[in-house]
């Protein structure tokens, strides 16, 4: 077996196992008998479960010296428990802090002590964001757009997409059945329809349309088809029409397509 050198760990090591001998050889260290994989694996396990819990202690005295104060957070036995209203940036932050994860049933996030400096941070963002999405703030800026231009644009947009048409260049075709990125997300495009885009009709939806451009239509991809995409290897560059995703365009994407699919087992009695 071999372990990170730290004179205070090979020490205990030796202590643990006075049998063990070391090969220059291999650079590894040799335990004997039958039992020795499951032993030092337990023993590995204790080492990681008392560095668990010296960064836990570590963490938590640094939140005592410098808190976050909100009322999106509070302490539980092992760590922060934190509840917002639902916004997608709080999820996102969140998934950025090391060891955070999602509890279903009690509807909150947990996130460890060990995980402090992270937490505080990604903070000031998950609290904008919270209040943001707060029902009553919701609601005044609802109010607020009632009647106004503002308004009537968001619905023109909503109605637009709701079309499931792109205006693409007509010398640059994205490849049909295959998932891209567009300004929605990703998508895949099923149809090229050879019809031309009215520039003007469009300027107020798709920036740079002009009278090359043609419509292509397009479905949101499935679990399936996200898993057997390919990742670009860089970004695309700035202003395309579409573009071969990104692996961090894609991890999302398809933890929200997975979650789906195992909402409808739910609902359809799967065990």
């Amino acid at each position: 077996m071999s372990f990170p050198f730290d004179r205070m760990t090979v020490e205990q090591f030796r202590t643990r196992f006075p049998r063990a001998r070391w090969s220059d050889t291999r650079k590894a260290w040799f335990v004997p008998g039958k039992t020795a994989a499951r032993r030092v694996g337990r023993w590995l396990a204790e080492l990681e479960a008392e560095a668990d819990a010296f960064a836990d202690a570590k963490g938590r005295d640094a939140f005592e010296f410098d808190p976050i104060e909100s009322c999106y957070l509070a302490l539980g036995k092992g760590g922060f428990l934190i509840r917002t209203p639902y916004s997608r940036t709080v999820i996102d932050e969140l998934r950025e802090i090391p060891y955070s994860r999602w509890d279903r049933d009690q509807k909150i996030w947990h996130v460890p002590y060990r995980s402090y400096q992270e937490l505080r941070s990604h903070w000031p963002a998950i609290e904008e964001a919270a209040r943001r999405n707060e029902p009553e703030e919701r609601r005044r800026r609802a109010e607020a757009r009632k009647g106004s231009e503002e308004e009537a644009k968001s619905k023109r947009r909503s109605a637009e997409r709701k079309r499931r048409r792109y205006p693409l260049a007509s010398d640059d075709l994205p490849p049909l059945d295959r998932v891209v990125g567009i300004q929605y997300g990703l998508v895949i495009f099923t149809e090229i329809t050879g019809e031309l885009v009215d520039p003007e009709a469009m300027a107020e939806f798709y920036r740079g349309v002009t009278e090359d451009h043609v419509w292509g239509l397009w479905r949101k991809p499935r679990l399936d088809e996200l898993v057997r995409t390919w990742p670009a290897k860089v970004a695309h560059a700035e202003g395309a029409e579409w573009w071969q995703p990104t692996i961090e365009e894609l991890r999302p994407i398809r933890r929200a397509a997975r979650r789906g699919e195992d909402r409808k087992l739910r609902n359809n009695g799967a065990p």
